[in-house]
């Protein structure tokens, strides 16, 4: 090996270590307020399957690189199929399964699984980090790496569970008890709970399938480059081809492209709580290289090049800067039109979050995002925006009407051509004027809810740490409760002038009611709909409502004004000058069968 690429490796070592460092050491600045770190992904979809987000009582159709987090629900119709990937997790979901997340951060993942179901692979597990499914009969909370299987059938009133490889602790009224690889019970019972031993049940279709799926993982030629905690790696093998480049390191070519694809344009605008706007690619391969690292063009292609391999990953929305500001509400045809555009970040370039952080989370989402940069604070040392020399501001761009922005509508087919000229005379800023409608804030096309029980979550934590019932109310067509204030409140408090407001309600469709989940962590505090949060955003539209404001509303208080300061302050634009339509560009490729 000669002296040059021995010089290189200690250099990326030394980089990597002291990345490793940075991140252990700022880790406990992240306060609660900070957006979690980590968020799941629908990786795949098989026969009807419905989600219905965080806070909405809508039900929608499943879409694949959809994020989900807290507060999401899925439910898979006879002969589908789901899957999520989640960092170092994998959740699987057989038919006629109804899967709640009911709690996913940086250290915890609570998945309650009302009935059906589900298979879950653990691949890595660090001492700090938590994972529970809770089920009508017992919590079960994963001990080591492995393969774990629980069937929850409410129509035999029992809960099945096995352990392929790995040991949990299963925890219920009375019950404490540790399986090891190999072993199944069988749980009955309500008021009381019974635990039978059976024999390992035979390997059926679903978990053969769950099998194939953990060793194409497992075998993925892109864990080389990419950190196993970001969701989408392995697709990247199937879908493009890797290139060592002397300026940037290994960077991901994807091919069979459609003619003029550019980053950030073949997909949609969505709106998740609590990072607000949220891109949607239409690939299958399209979630690792749109939420993680760079986008490069080097000669005549466009290459994703990853951030560097840390164990932590940092979850983005979307790495792009937009465009607007007064100015940028262009005509079309006979009429004004407003326009929202946006361009993908180059490497080296900063990522400045739309959404509500604290403490060095800015540092922390740009140093695990952007390879080889060693000073980070040059960077994100920045009060205005506007002053960074964007690469690909020009060349890359995409806009369209703030109409099909705001409604979640594919954006390939609505493309507004903007003069790279305008593009170069607009300002940077920090996020479009643009509030999302309540489709934007569904994966998919709205649809009936699914045959699944109404459950409502307790709005306070239980104080006990032993296993402990899950609070459940009759199926009114709006369950309500009055949450209390959060003790040692640091929110700031209402106006004076501000009327009272009744508390924030919990969502509950009118569903036959399943026998509550048994859980052993607390469950976080529920969303306040969306509903009430959206028309509360005008004041600055397109920005999720801050943690003290939700606070506020929770507690039947006005949510009082942002405390966040954007660069530059928050302008609504003006019409002005004139824009061409596009054509539709030619439809990306389809994924393979």
């Amino acid at each position: 090996m000669d002296t040059a690429r021995i010089l290189s490796i200690r250099a990326i070592l030394a980089f990597s270590l002291t990345l490793c460092l940075i991140l252990l050491c700022t880790q406990p600045s992240f306060a609660d307020d900070n957006p979690p770190t980590r968020a799941a992904r629908i990786s795949y979809l098989k026969g009807k399957v419905s989600f219905q987000p965080a806070g909405q009582d809508q039900w929608s159709e499943a879409t694949l690189n959809f994020t989900v987090t807290t507060g999401d629900r899925l439910y898979t119709d006879k002969g589908a199929r789901a899957e999520l990937e989640v960092g170092p997790y994998t959740v699987r979901l057989a038919e006629q399964t109804d899967l709640i997340v009911t709690n996913l951060n940086d250290q915890v993942m609570q998945l309650g699984l009302e009935q059906g179901i589900l298979r879950l692979s653990v691949y890595e597990l660090s001492s700090d980090n938590t994972v529970e499914v809770d089920t009508p009969h017992a919590a079960l909370s994963i001990l080591a790496p492995g393969a774990y299987r629980a069937h929850a059938d409410p129509d035999a009133n029992r809960t099945l569970v096995s352990v392929n490889s790995g040991s949990l602790e299963l925890s219920a009224e009375g019950i404490s008890q540790t399986l090891q690889a190999g072993e199944a019970v069988e749980l009955t019972g309500e008021s009381s709970i019974q635990a039978a031993s059976i024999p390992m049940p035979a390997l059926d279709s679903f978990d053969r399938w769950s099998e194939q799926r953990d060793a194409r993982l497992s075998a993925s030629a892109s864990a080389k480059y990419v950190s196993r905690g970001i969701a989408g790696y392995d697709d990247l093998d199937d879908y493009g081809r890797w290139e060592e480049v002397a300026e940037y390191g290994p960077v991901w070519y994807p091919t069979g492209l459609a003619p003029g694809w550019v980053p950030y344009r073949f997909g949609h605008w969505a709106w998740v709580d609590p990072w607000g706007w949220t891109w949607v690619e239409d690939e299958p391969w399209g979630f690792c290289p749109f939420h993680y690292g760079r986008w490069v063009f080097i000669g005549t292609a466009w290459g994703w090049l990853p951030g560097p391999y840390v164990p932590l990953p940092v979850y983005t929305p979307a790495l792009v800067a937009f465009v607007g500001g007064p100015g940028f509400s262009l005509a079309v045809g006979v009429g004004a039109v407003e326009l929202a555009a946006w361009f993908p970040l180059g490497p080296g370039e900063p990522f400045f979050p739309w959404y509500h952080y604290t403490g060095d989370y800015l540092r922390v989402v740009n140093i695990t995002n952007i390879r080889n940069v060693t000073n980070i604070t040059n960077i994100t040392n920045i009060n205005d925006i506007k002053r960074v020399n964007y690469r690909y501001r020009t060349i890359a761009a995409t806009a369209v009407s703030a109409n099909v922005f705001s409604s979640g509508q594919p954006v390939a087919h609505h493309i507004v051509r903007v003069p790279p000229e305008r593009l170069a005379r607009a300002p940077v800023i920090p996020h479009p004027a643009v509030n999302p409608t309540v489709r934007a804030a569904l994966p998919g096309k709205p649809v009936p809810a699914p045959p699944v029980a109404a459950r409502v979550v307790p709005a306070r934590a239980p104080t006990s740490t032993a296993a402990a019932r899950r609070d459940v109310r009759p199926p009114p067509a709006v369950a309500e409760r009055k949450l209390s204030p959060p003790e040692n409140n640091r929110r700031a408090p209402p106006h004076p002038t501000e009327p009272t407001r009744p508390p924030a309600h919990i969502i509950a469709p009118p569903r036959e009611t399943l026998p509550p989940l048994v859980t052993r962590s607390a469950p976080p505090t529920p969303h306040v709909p969306f509903s009430e949060r959206r028309p509360l955003m005008s004041e600055h539209p397109g920005r999720p409502l801050e943690p003290q404001q939700l606070e506020n509303l929770r507690a039947g208080r006005p949510p009082g004004p942002m405390a966040d300061h954007e660069f530059p302050p928050h302008v609504v634009p003006v019409p002005r000058e004139r824009a061409v339509p596009m054509p539709p560009p030619p439809q990306p490729p389809r994924r393979k069968p």
